[in-house]
């Protein structure tokens, strides 16, 4: 194995921001080579893989990389990033109540850059389940935060609809 240098993190990024120059299968080998380097089980590995199973379309192996990551005990930002991607994941597989459950479970547990992400990919779960309303609010509640103007009145608003 290759010592997975300091430099793999600049490597990973530089392949993620040419994803569109490869073809699916093209760019899956070349994560698949990159995290060879890793040892074998490694969370950040399997995160990888996972993220880019999801990106080419292979969702039901994408779910498996990220259940590995997770138990590999995958931390940090990628922990979050994982979280957001599988929970979409799942709901692309029919499995909304999953994703809801991590969403809101994320949602509870942590608050960063993200927090607006994993609101929108819950909002997205929960209309699959037919709740729309609470979609909508969780939505609207999210995007008062970033409105020059408005900010109470939308906030209120989102609220209020699960008042009714």
């Amino acid at each position: 194995m290759i010592n997975a240098a300091p430099d793999w993190e600049r490597r990973i990024d530089e392949l993620w921001d040419t994803f569109d120059e490869y073809e699916p299968d093209e760019f899956l080998a070349k994560v698949k080579e990159l995290a060879g380097e890793l040892p074998d089980g490694d969370a950040t590995a399997q995160y990888e893989l996972a993220s880019a199973h999801d990106s080419i379309g292979n969702e039901a192996e994408a779910a498996i990389h990220y259940r590995q990551a997770f138990a590999a005990g995958l931390t940090g930002p990628r922990r979050r990033q994982a979280t957001i991607q599988f929970a979409s994941t799942l709901r692309n597989l029919g499995q909304a109540e999953e994703s809801v459950a991590l969403l809101t479970a994320e949602r509870d547990a942590a608050s960063d850059e993200l927090d607006d992400a994993v609101t929108a990919f819950l909002a997205l779960a929960l209309t699959d389940l037919g709740r729309d309303r609470e979609a909508v609010s969780l939505t609207l509640g999210a995007l008062s935060r970033h409105l020059p103007r408005y900010n109470r009145s939308l906030s209120n608003y989102a609220k209020a609809l699960l008042d009714k």
